[in-house]
Order: structure tokens, then C-alpha cells, then sequence
């Protein structure tokens, strides 16, 4: 796999404080955290280890991660693993991006009350589908679908369907 030109952490490096100076009310000590981690990861600043080919002898010095399930190069092999497992589950159809918003004024309130109101977006959101996909008038079938709640903090709810059904009658 060949390196890329440019790594998160090197937009980190360049802008990092200056980003960190103009929103550091908003960033939260996680985030901070998460910032200094990917900067730090694969340098010196963790340390390291020296490599060693059994066949050769030939010898490498490879910086230690910061291991932060954050950081792009330290997640980049379990999230390829985690995606080829789920690809072996994927039904051989078209996959489509829904997502499900909150009227933008609601955002505070979501925010206050995350797990509830998120539940229950979810849950209607579920119902609606459900509801949709079964009526005669329209589908007549059973689907399947999963939601992912990454933009929470945006008021919004996101989920994947599939566009194939199992017809039940």
C-alpha cells in the first residue's frame, strides 16, 4: 500500500493551533486529545522499535502508534477488516443513504436529551419504514435496514437500506 501525499496528521501539524486557538470553546478535552494523539502517532514522540528481516537481516526503525480509535492510521487495518466481514453479509443488491433530520431549531433540545430523543427518532424512523415498505400500495414487502447515529450532534439520524425486499403474503 503506498503512502499518501498528505495524512491527517500533517493537516494537524500545519493548522492544528490555529484551529485550536479560534474554536478551542467548542473543542471538548476528548477532541483535544484526539488532535494530540494523531499528531504525535508513528513519530518520535512515542518512541520506537527496531524491525528486523528473518531472511535478511535487514533492519527498520518503526515509530510506535498512539493507538487513539480516532486516529486514521492507527484504526486504517481493523477498519478494512471490520468492512471485508461485512461485505460477506451484504445481499448481492444496491445499497442507498438515507437520512433522517430534525427541524434545526430542535438541535438544542437533541443535544439536552441524546438518548431519549435520538431512541425515538430511531423508532419512528423504523416505523416509518416498516410502514412504508409493507403497504400493498407500495412495496407489499419486508425490508431490512440499519442506522448509524455519527450525526447526532448535527440533528440528524442516518441509516442504510437495501433495495431488495422479501415479499411476504
Amino acid at each position: 500500500m503506498r503512502r499518501p501525499p498528505f495524512e491527517v496528521a500533517d493537516i494537524i501539524r500545519t493548522a492544528g493551533s490555529k484551529f485550536r486557538q479560534r474554536y478551542w470553546r467548542a473543542l471538548t478535552w476528548p477532541q483535544v486529545k484526539v488532535l494530540h494523539a494523531m499528531v504525535r502517532c508513528r513519530t518520535a514522540a512515542l518512541g520506537g522499535h527496531r524491525d528486523q528481516c528473518d531472511q535478511c537481516g535487514y533492519q527498520a526503525i518503526s515509530f510506535n502508534s498512539c493507538r487513539n480509535r480516532h486516529c486514521p492510521k492507527c484504526q486504517t487495518n481493523a477498519r478494512e477488516k471490520w468492512l471485508r466481514r461485512r461485505q460477506q453479509e451484504l445481499l448481492p443488491v444496491i445499497y442507498h443513504h438515507l437520512v433522517f433530520s430534525v427541524p434545526h431549531a430542535l438541535v438544542p433540545l437533541m443535544w439536552q436529551n441524546k438518548k431519549i430523543l435520538f431512541s425515538l427518532l430511531f423508532d419512528a424512523t423504523a416505523a416509518t419504514l416498516l410502514e412504508v415498505a409493507a403497504d400493498p400500495k407500495r412495496l407489499g414487502a419486508e425490508i431490512g435496514f440499519f442506522g448509524d447515529g455519527g450525526g447526532k450532534k448535527l440533528g440528524h439520524f442516518g441509516g442504510v437500506i437495501g433495495a431488495g425486499a422479501v415479499v411476504t403474503q
